[in-house]
């Protein structure tokens, strides 16, 4: 999907505004996607499951520190996506995996390919463990359905979902099956984000608020930036969606990419405010935890969320299964490896979702460990050696200061999230959410 394939790409130059460009057009297709059609795109590929995080992210990092961190992560997500293709007019490279080949070798293409693997897994991972959380309260509200009943079991739940929808889906082999996922996936999301933006006015009243919930700063800052990350990246899309353009030039891909990068950020902002200031420090990893079992509306939202990553899972799957075959495989399986190599990926990450259920401490190590690499370290090191302008250039020092907190960041998290793992209430009712308070929340609802 992904990786880089010399026979069908045509170099071309293009004249721009003001300078000639290197453009990368399909040598047997043209591209076809115009500038509204590639930001949906770009778009997409960020608010999607790991926006539900979002509000995890400002207790960790303290609310006004945290917007202030969304804003600069959003930023960096801009600029390194932009400097992808710059780097890839200076290498005539067309993937992100050609263009760290040419900059650092076999050996970058391998790391870059670990990180490309790491990061859809883990998503896996966390996706399974949302859907025993979100899919389990669901099933609570059906009449009948008690505590002991097997649709309540988080287990049961993700076995079940896997062998009947999510591994038959991911065992296909062409992604454009997948196609309308997208789609599907950003009107359920946008569903979501009016159900929480309701329920910040509806019950926050009802959540008394923590010890120091509006501090500027708190000491998991680092951690949060990992979750931030793991929200945005999109940089394994970044060359595909600019060669789908019926004018891929340096100058319409900077609008794209500032034009949406600045309305998933409002999304993400909007999200994150309206979750946090309604539960602050009783914030979970997973949004849907700190929500009543009771409340039909959110109980709605529970599941289109569930939907939304039940057709996810499929699509990382997908990408984990393409870096095996192309290191491994030389690109391609057999049909026996490919349900084999499918089967494996699945069920492994499925046995851990089994294991660990909470939600948080997944966020925060896939964040440091896969996306701050993709997102703040390998663009910005591909341009820098690459780059044929003096130091000073502000792409250059920009580019090193991104690559500096990129690595600051991979590392602290790393340690912090090791040495102090977050707690989790994974499956408890919240106290507010008791018979005791039960009648005044219940008034509170509005007629849905």
């Amino acid at each position: 999907m992904f990786f880089y394939n010399t026979n069908i790409f045509l170099l071309e130059q293009k004249e721009t505004d003001d300078q000639t460009s290197l453009v990368y057009k399909p040598r047997n297709k043209r591209g076809n996607s115009d500038l509204p059609s590639a930001g949906y795109n770009v778009i997409n590929s960020i608010i999607g499951s790991g926006i539900i995080g979002l509000p995890y992210s400002m207790k960790q990092a303290g609310f006004p520190l945290g917007v202030l961190l969304l804003f600069g992560v959003a930023y960096i997500t801009d600029y390194s996506i932009i400097l992808l293709i710059k780097g890839g007019n200076l290498s005539g490279a067309n993937t992100y995996q050609a263009l760290v080949n040419k900059s650092y070798g076999f050996i970058g293409y391998l790391i870059l390919s670990t990180l490309q693997f790491m990061y859809p897994f883990i998503a896996m991972i966390s996706y399974n463990i949302l859907t025993g959380d979100t899919l389990t309260k669901v099933f609570q509200t059906i009449p009948g359905v008690g505590p002991d009943n097997l649709l309540t079991d988080r287990r049961v739940i993700i076995l079940s979902i896997t062998i009947i929808f999510t591994l038959p889906i991911s065992l296909y082999r062409d992604i454009v099956k997948l196609a309308k996922v997208s789609f599907i996936s950003l009107i359920l999301t946008t569903i979501i984000l009016v159900i929480v933006m309701i329920r910040a006015a509806t019950l926050s009243p009802l959540v008394p608020e923590t010890e120091n919930a509006w501090v500027f700063a708190k000491s998991n800052a680092v951690q949060a930036i990992g979750v931030m990350s793991f929200a945005f990246v999109c940089h394994h899309n970044s060359f595909l969606i600019y060669g789908s353009l019926k004018e891929p030039t340096l100058s319409n891909w900077s609008r794209i990419t500032h034009v949406s990068i600045s309305l998933a950020l409002i999304i993400s902002v909007v999200f994150a405010s309206c979750g946090y200031v309604t539960f602050t420090g009783y914030t979970e990893g997973d949004i849907f935890e700190n929500y009543c079992r009771n409340d039909d509306l959110t109980t709605f939202g529970r599941f289109c969320y569930g939907v939304t990553i039940i057709l996810t899972f499929p699509l990382e799957c997908f990408v984990t299964r393409e870096v095996i075959a192309n290191v491994f495989f030389s690109g391609t399986l057999t049909t026996i490896l490919h349900v084999a190599v499918t089967v494996i990926v699945v069920a492994v990450a499925t046995s851990i979702s089994l294991g660990y259920d909470c939600l948080g401490i997944v966020l925060e190590l896939n964040g440091v460990l896969s996306a701050t690499p993709l997102v703040f370290i390998i663009p910005t090191a591909c341009y820098l050696k690459l780059s044929e302008e003096r130091w000073n250039h502000s792409d250059n020092l920009i580019s090193c200061l991104i690559l500096t907190v990129g690595v600051v960041v991979m590392t602290v998290g790393f340690v912090m999230t090791v040495l102090h793992p977050q707690e989790c209430s994974h499956g408890k009712e919240m106290f507010y959410c008791f018979p005791n308070n039960a009648s005044l929340y219940n008034s509170t609802l509005p007629p849905f």
